[in-house]
């Protein structure tokens, strides 16, 4: 009987949840936002592809923010250790534990969003495009993890985010989706980034990024037209990276956030 009530709550409870994730967003409000897809994440249904955008932009935004901070303290952090005086050494202390705040909640933050895809995004998705989003999705912020991590702690991270990547490729070939699909060319891009930045690969990051881009380029005129837009922005991203670690001498140092991310997804 209870199941029953839940099942007939659940259509209204689900406009309520997306239409305030839509307020969020316009008024700019992304950890209003973050809650009520959250929310709508935990109604365990399969979620539409203006859902999963919603999912993916409130996410990104609170994420990219924090990512965004640690990397300019990281930066100050470094001129001051370059200095190398007695003030200098002061303020690094003083630096490391102000970056430490910023990692916490950056941990919290990707480790709740692994947990809403562990529990309740991946069991409730059946087509192929939500399986790969979501899996690109989980070895992103695995690799977010891993941006920060240090020692043992970042080879996990690492491992766990190669590993979702892995299997969001796989799901992309064993259930057809095409070379131009612009999830999956997303995929290309932010599994690249990996391989250049987290592992220092950059023979394999160029190599996986050329592939995906020359399969697609070879099948872009079966592309419907509104694909075609998205499409060919990742393939710009795909082109500019390679263009990027190419020039770099391709010695996978000093990478720091040089690699493109794909837009929002």
């Amino acid at each position: 009987h209870q199941s029953k009530m839940a099942s007939a709550k659940t259509p209204a409870e689900r406009r309520r949840l997306v239409y305030e994730s839509k307020l969020a967003e316009e008024a700019e409000r992304y950890d209003d936002m973050v809650k009520s897809v959250k929310a709508l994440a935990e109604l365990k249904v399969e979620l539409t592809v203006e859902e999963r955008n919603l999912l993916s932009v409130a996410y990104k935004n609170i994420v990219g923010a924090r990512r965004a901070s640690w990397r300019v303290l990281t930066s100050i952090e470094q001129k001051e250790q370059s200095k190398g005086d007695q003030e200098s050494s002061e303020k690094v202390g003083w630096i490391k534990a102000y970056k430490e705040k910023v990692e916490t909640e950056l941990g919290e933050i990707c480790k709740e969003l692994l947990d809403v895809l562990d529990d309740s995004l991946l069991p409730s998705t059946e087509s192929p495009e939500g399986k790969v989003f979501y899996l690109k999705m989980a070895g992103d912020y695995h690799r977010y993890l891993a941006e920060f991590a240090s020692g043992d702690e970042k080879t996990k991270r690492a491992e766990e985010a190669r590993k979702k990547y892995d299997d969001a490729s796989k799901t992309a070939d064993e259930r057809g989706l095409p070379s131009t699909n612009p999830i999956r060319l997303g995929l290309a891009l932010n599994f690249s980034v990996f391989y250049y930045e987290i592992l220092g690969e950059p023979q394999k990051a160029c190599q996986l990024a050329k592939s995906a881009f020359d399969s697609a380029i070879a099948d872009l005129d079966t592309l419907e037209e509104e694909q075609y837009k998205d499409a060919t922005l990742i393939m710009q991203l795909i082109r500019d990276n390679l263009t990027l670690w190419t020039s770099d001498g391709g010695d996978g140092e000093g990478a720091g956030g040089d690699g493109v991310e794909d837009v929002d997804n």
